[in-house]
């Protein structure tokens, strides 16, 4: 018997029965269709990260009081305020700093904000006007923190635009108008653009003051949250690492490298930790995703098993009249691919439709995983040749005078 009319057969067997073949297809389809949306929302969300941390600014490194692991520096444990205003301007003038082009001293908390009957609690930066170049802030209306304000101690502050949102409604206007931060009236000279983000990473969600305001009129602190570093070229990150690492490391009159109050991390550090733990998320809910195939894929050969218990005789008919062992396991094959093959399919595209929902509700990037989607036919295909083969080899196995007699 020809493999198309094998085909045309299995076909007009399994619509015979389209309930039970359709709830035989499910367990496919949700899971080629989790597997595929799992892993593009999963691929989606890396690249979103990706683009909020190198927005942060080109080249970036970032001192942090602490004791992580950094580039050439080994952090042991240390103290959380050991970074200073004269750390940074050391870094900033040191002869043996030769692959620093900017340098930015910062401080940051979360705080209360208020501004009439409104309120919120949005991480506050303290930082002077290179802060803006390092970082990649650019400016929607208004002005950035001065090195004047800096200077003058002045209560001046830029908002980001979901600052603005909360504290003065969309679309308004602030510039101009006052706000608190911790009890002490600020004026709004600025409304940063929109970087995106949400959670932590949350880019829209801060303000910003000057540093010297920061540090002696609202959290009353002289140390620093963090320093960060611009370096001249991606070539020399590694080296800017060392340099910097080295110069502290002598101010803070330690030995040791592995003794390092402090920490160095660069963007890559930074991307290649969250690319990590992405990754590591979106194949932990994928790999229990792909056990519904396994569920899946036994309900097909429970369902097979059925059909060969039900066509018995007519399984002996075919044997008596000539039909070859090879034939009936085909004949069987086929029915299972199909109904796997077709459950992948429309799988597929839940897993696709899935994804561009999502990404039309949280408005974030659609992405679409090319390679698996060609997994999710190659397991397809493979679920349905593991899974049928078995009633296939019993059905091909049936003597056709014991078929013939079955009731």
């Amino acid at each position: 018997m020809k493999n198309v009319k094998l085909i045309t057969e299995a076909i007009g067997t399994l619509t015979i029965n389209k309930l039970r073949t359709g709830l035989a297809m499910l367990g496919i389809v949700i899971g080629i269709g989790s597997v595929i949306a799992l892993v593009s929302l999963g691929q989606a969300s890396q690249e979103a990260i990706q683009s909020q941390i190198q927005s942060l600014g080109a080249n970036l490194l970032t001192v942090n009081p602490g004791s992580q692991r950094t580039g050439a520096v080994r952090g042991a444990a240390g103290s959380e305020t050991t970074l200073t205003n004269a750390d940074a301007e050391a870094i900033k003038t040191d002869s043996a700093i030769t692959t620093v082009s900017a340098v930015s001293s910062e401080i940051n908390q979360r705080a209360q904000v208020v501004a009439g009957k409104n309120n919120t609690n949005v991480r506050v930066n303290g930082v002077t006007s290179i802060y803006a170049s390092v970082h990649k802030v650019t400016m929607d209306s208004g002005v950035f923190i001065t090195d004047q304000d800096d200077a003058g101690i002045a209560k001046v502050v830029v908002l980001g635009p979901q600052v603005v949102s909360d504290l003065f409604g969309e679309g308004s206007n602030p510039i101009g108008q006052n706000i608190r931060i911790k009890g002490t009236s600020f004026r709004v000279v600025g409304v940063a653009t929109s970087k995106g983000g949400s959670g932590f990473l949350n880019q829209d969600d801060v303000i910003y003051i000057p540093l010297s305001t920061a540090q002696k009129q609202v959290f009353g602190q002289t140390y620093l949250s963090n320093i960060s570093l611009e370096a001249k070229s991606a070539d020399v990150m590694t080296e800017a690492q060392n340099q910097v690492g080295y110069l502290l490391l002598a101010r803070h009159k330690l030995s040791d490298p592995t003794q390092a109050d402090f920490s160095i991390l660069s963007q890559q550090d930074i991307l290649n930790t969250a690319n990590s733990t992405t990754s590591t998320f979106t194949t932990l809910l994928s790999g229990i995703a792909a056990i519904s195939l396994v569920v899946g894929g036994i309900g097909i050969m429970n369902i097979m098993l059925v059909t060969v218990t039900e066509r018995t005789r007519e399984i002996g008919l075919r044997k008596a009249l000539g039909a070859k062992k090879n034939v009936i396991v085909r004949q069987f094959l086929i029915e299972s691919i199909i109904l796997t093959f077709t459950g992948g399919s429309m799988g597929i595209v839940l897993g696709i439709l899935v994804s561009y929902l999502y990404s039309l509700v949280n408005k974030s990037t659609f992405f679409i995983s090319t390679p698996s989607i060609l997994i999710a036919f190659v397991v397809s295909a493979l679920v349905g040749v593991l899974f049928g083969w078995y009633p296939a080899q019993r059905a091909a196995n049936l003597q056709p005078i014991e078929a013939l007699r079955y009731e």
